[in-house]
């Protein structure tokens, strides 16, 4: 705190208020998440805070176009053909949180970067999602987002082939097997783990709110709670996450956000909720007495035009795909419907202001920002367009794969290159940079021979 009592002066209000109130803080984590959701950033020493909040500090720009594994795949000369030129580092306000997990005080904050006349980068996931998101302005709309996500806590030793085991129950000493689909035992049985999320979540203001024990052995969905501004809501997703990990790090276990960790059981979504509101403050979804609002079906038409463009952004791996099965209560065919959980897009039960679309095609391991940006985009275009939706689906809409959307991750690619709606709204370039980074990574994960492939293909003549 001492090598801080010069600078403090020239912090903005909030960060006084901080060091104020952690005097022992003595690093801080600058972070942001990257084109495929992965949190990168930098720490440093508590005395560069002053440095990080008056824009003196800088970062590749290239860091937001790497794959899954960090590589940088140059996607339109970005990267080694252009020289790797940085942009400036600015905070997001009101990001500056402690961390209480960290082995000693540390404190974190999220980034986003600027370029020429302190435009917002591009290319950068966060500052797409904005983007779309002043569009409803246009419109005098507010977008109101609450995220839930599904992941597994599973054993940090693996089988000898590298696949993952669940966990030992820290209550019965047995690992578990079975699927317990809302079993309080199951959420009892590691409860001091769940309780120190909270209190970490609690810590820094991330809203979470329902715990349960999902479909599968060892996993769970923890929803996050509905804020009135889409950027806010994703990152405290993000940072959700972070907690999360971390936490069961400190509990000898590992949290996955893999969309398909076991091929036999279900998979991980994220599922994103949201209402609009207008100017008054009343939800334009509500349709009194009828059913659906006139702006709740354009709305669900916009969304479903433009799927199978999104499936990229969606789902944006080999395994992302592996999650779409029949009768997994996992969407697999293009069509809404009240109250039914095997559809894409499922209206829940509450009317009035609770009156909401749940979009549940995304994985757990999509790009919130990106994610989310599809659907607000869907939903700008049918607002705008006046794009009527099928009719609601009823009944088991999980039976069959739907052929109009792609369900691999080439197809899924070659979809967004031919991209108008998304490309309008992400930017003109931002669908092709994704799809060249995206098929690098594919390429080079495809560049391997595992076990199945001799054993299938290496036979004597």
């Amino acid at each position: 705190m001492a090598a801080m009592t010069k600078p403090l002066a020239k912090l903005p209000k909030e960060a006084r208020d901080f060091l104020k109130a952690h005097p022992k803080v003595e690093s801080v984590d600058a972070i942001f998440a990257d084109l495929s959701g992965i949190l990168r950033g930098k720490r440093y020493p508590i005395d560069f805070l002053a440095k990080l909040y008056g824009g003196e500090v800088a970062m590749p720009a290239s860091v937001y176009l790497l794959d899954t594994m960090g590589a940088s795949h140059d996607p339109g000369g970005i990267g080694f053909s252009d020289g790797d030129p940085d942009a400036a580092v600015r905070v997001v306000p009101g990001s500056l949180k402690p961390v209480p997990w960290a082995a000693r005080p540390t404190c974190q904050l999220m980034t986003t970067l600027v370029i020429e006349d302190a435009a917002p980068y591009p290319y950068e996931p966060r500052n797409i999602l904005a983007r779309v998101a002043a569009r409803f302005a246009e419109l005098d709309l507010t977008p109101v987002v609450a995220m839930e996500l599904e992941f597994y806590l599973i054993d940090p030793e693996r089988t000898e082939a590298g696949a993952p085991r669940p966990p030992i129950s820290p209550l019965t000493g047995v690992r578990e097997t079975g699927t317990q689909v809302y079993g309080m035992a199951e959420v009892a049985a590691f409860d001091a783990l769940l309780d120190e999320v909270t209190k970490a979540c609690a810590a820094q203001d991330i809203p979470i709110g329902a715990t349960t024990a999902e479909y599968a052995p060892g996993q769970y969905e923890i929803n996050l709670r509905h804020v009135d501004d889409p950027l806010l809501a994703v990152d405290h997703c993000v940072l959700f996450k972070r907690a999360l990990k971390a936490v069961a790090q400190r509990h000898g276990l590992r949290a996955s956000f893999m969309a398909k960790p076991y091929l036999d059981q279900t998979g991980s979504g994220l599922h994103m909720h949201l209402s609009l509101l207008d100017g008054q403050g009343r939800n334009v979804f509500d349709g009194g007495q009828a059913p659906a609002s006139a702006a709740l079906e354009h709305a669900v038409g916009g969304v479903l035009a433009t799927l199978p463009e999104a499936m990229a952004f969606l789902a944006p791996n080999v395994n992302s795909f592996r999650r779409f099965q029949p009768n997994l209560f996992v969407p697999i065919r293009r069509c809404w419907g009240f109250e039914n959980r095997s559809t894409a897009l499922r209206i829940p039960l509450g009317r009035g202001a609770a009156r909401r679309i749940e979009h549940r095609v995304a994985g757990a391991d999509a790009n919130p920002y990106l994610a989310l940006a599809t659907l607000l985009a869907g939903v700008h275009h049918g607002l705008t367009e006046r794009i009527a939706p099928p009719p609601a689906f009823e009944g088991n809409a999980g039976f069959a794969p739907d052929p109009d959307l792609p369900f691999r991750p080439r197809p899924a690619l070659a979809r967004l290159l031919e991209s108008e709606v998304l490309a309008d709204y992400f930017g003109a370039d931002y669908p092709g940079l994704y799809a060249a980074c995206k098929t690098a990574e594919l390429d080079t994960f495809e560049n391997h021979i595992d076990a199945r492939e001799y054993a299938w293909y290496l036979q004597p003549e």
